[in-house]
């Protein structure tokens, strides 16, 4: 252990660069967003302003908003879509609210007071054509150098992996939806 200490320490002497980073968290598993919140949730801790986006959600009140209220101080949260897709059938209103909400995020983006700006659910309206790659990837590149973006949803697309700083693929194991016909629960999946 002591050995490890010494290799350890050393690794951390070298590491000396601090920027804003562009996390991406993807994949089929269930986490995304949650671990995103534990991001946020640790910014809030350390006094950061911090802006929630989200982009498919919205047609109901999130119970994330209702725990984020006592921070109303530092956070700002916007459910700005309309819920999921499938249930909308409206592809033309479903692109209109995606390019409202990436409007509103571009605002906490470019403001170098915000540390940290969750675009919840972004990916998804990628995948479905919503937002173009290009377009997210040309407001990323306005971010302030010290601010971090986390973006969540299925499907991210290649580019904007490619751009992430940290990229993160949840895997799904195992889920009592599928094995045991169990509903989303509250607390749980909403």
């Amino acid at each position: 252990m002591e050995r490890r200490k010494a290799v350890q320490e050393q690794r951390l002497a070298s590491m000396t660069e601090a920027k804003g980073l562009i996390i991406v968290n993807t994949g089929n598993g269930k986490g995304k967003t949650t671990a995103a919140l534990g991001m946020v949730i640790r910014s809030l801790g350390h006094g950061y302003r911090v802006a929630i986006v989200q982009f498919i959600k919205g047609a109901w009140e999130p119970a994330e908003k209702a725990a984020f209220s006592h921070w109303s101080d530092q956070l700002e949260f916007h459910a700005m879509g309309e819920g999921f897709t499938w249930e909308t059938q409206d592809r033309d209103r479903d692109t209109q609210k995606a390019q409202e909400a990436w409007e509103k995020a571009l605002t906490f983006i470019h403001d170098p007071n915000f540390r940290l700006v969750l675009l919840d659910e972004v990916n998804i309206a990628l995948k479905l054509g919503y937002l173009s790659v290009e377009q997210v990837l040309a407001g990323l590149e306005q971010k302030p150098a010290d601010s971090h973006v986390i973006l969540t949803g299925r499907g991210a697309p290649k580019e904007l992996c490619d751009r992430a700083d940290l990229v993160t693929e949840m895997t799904l194991v195992k889920h009592p939806f599928r094995e045991q016909g169990v509903k989303a629960q509250p607390g749980i999946e909403f």
